[in-house]
């Protein structure tokens, strides 16, 4: 069993080189293992190209020696015509005779039917060798499949007093122009404009969040974000995708001068407040992971209604002593903290995919 977690960390490794263009498909790396030396390798590089053991396969020059290779892959290799022709098929044609499966494919039309197909075949099939590493991997893919929502991720920059702004809200249908777009506000100028205003997050965080956006596929604030802060929403600071944007606007107050309004992304406006009809939205679209970056009222509703995977906190070091207080969690598991240029951000995960 060592030697297979040690060639299935390949596969975990060689996985995590399609985050890029894999989506909304999962990340997959396949190794093909013949007298203890890997004579192939390959990765699911973007969606709609060729699977992971299709590269694999495709990669091994000297042929003969697939049938008595070992395939080492993290996810169940599929049986069903997609985009591409079945790759449990392929196993089958190449006369691999055993197959090592990282976890199963939740997806209906796999989800142990590619197992079946290859033990059918006859091929010596072991499924579950680092599971818990390759459900996390795909966190996001195995959510939207078993749960029928997206992966949710809550984003919020505070003082380390506990608020997450010192501005009131704007009068309805006016909003401050710039904004922060990226983190919270440390002390506006006189006048509460918000160009110009001093940001909980640095150059560095601000930076990452533009990251995780571009690894998210739809960003959700609030009215009053929307209204006080005016963001844009999009990856600036980060090459990769913008996400599909999302606010609410119950009461039709949100002004066309916004830059969510600009029509330079793709941006859809909720004119309800129920979490559950935007997952439900969410999820007939197809979008696996929803990164929500505020306002407090926004993710403490998430936080209370049960709706949230992860949260990531960003702590300055300065205090307000007054202002919008930050959600708070009644739960979840520290699973990471971080420093950055005297900024701490915390990782907490609500529930573990492997409990």
């Amino acid at each position: 069993m060592s030697i297979d977690i040690e060639f299935m960390r390949r596969c975990l490794q060689l996985a995590q080189c399609g985050e890029a263009g894999a989506a909304p498909n999962p990340m997959v790396g396949a190794v093909i293992v013949c007298d203890g030396r890997i004579i192939g390798e390959g990765f699911h590089r973007r969606c709609g190209g060729p699977h992971a053991e299709v590269n694999a396969i495709n990669s091994v020059r000297e042929k003969h020696l697939l049938s008595r290779s070992t395939i080492y892959v993290s996810l169940e290799p599929c049986a069903h015509f997609g985009k591409t022709p079945p790759c449990a098929d392929l196993i089958i044609r190449s006369r691999i005779p055993r197959v090592v499966i990282g976890c199963a494919d939740p997806f209906a039309k796999v989800n142990g039917l590619g197992i079946k197909k290859l033990r059918d075949a006859g091929c010596d099939v072991t499924v579950g060798v680092l599971e818990q590493e390759c459900r996390e991997l795909n966190r996001r893919f195995f959510t939207f499949h078993q749960e029928h929502r997206p992966w949710i991720l809550l984003k919020w920059a505070q003082s380390e007093d506990g608020y997450i702004s010192p501005l009131p809200a704007p009068p309805s249908g006016e909003c401050f122009r710039g904004g922060r777009d990226g983190g919270g506000i440390v002390a506006p100028p006189q006048g509460v404009s918000g160009e110009g205003a001093v940001f909980f997050s640095n150059a560095l965080t601000q930076t990452l969040v533009h990251r995780l956006r571009a690894r998210s596929q739809a960003i959700l604030v609030g009215t009053r974000t929307a209204l006080v802060d005016n963001p844009t929403l999009t990856t600036r600071y980060w090459p990769g995708p913008n996400p599909l944007r999302l606010t609410i606007d119950r009461h039709d107050i949100l002004p066309s001068t916004l830059h969510l309004k600009d029509g330079s992304t793709p941006t859809v406006v909720y004119t309800h407040e129920s979490i559950e009809e935007i997952l439900r939205d969410l999820y007939s679209r197809g979008i696996q992971s929803l990164l929500v970056e505020g306002g407090a009222k926004l993710l403490q509703s998430f936080i209370d209604a049960g709706f949230w995977d992860e949260a990531r906190i960003e702590t300055a070091p300065v205090r307000l002593g007054k202002g919008v207080s930050a959600p708070t969690l009644s739960e979840g598991t520290l699973i990471n903290k971080l420093t950055y240029c005297s900024n701490e951000i915390r990782i907490i995960r609500r529930q573990s995919l492997h409990a």
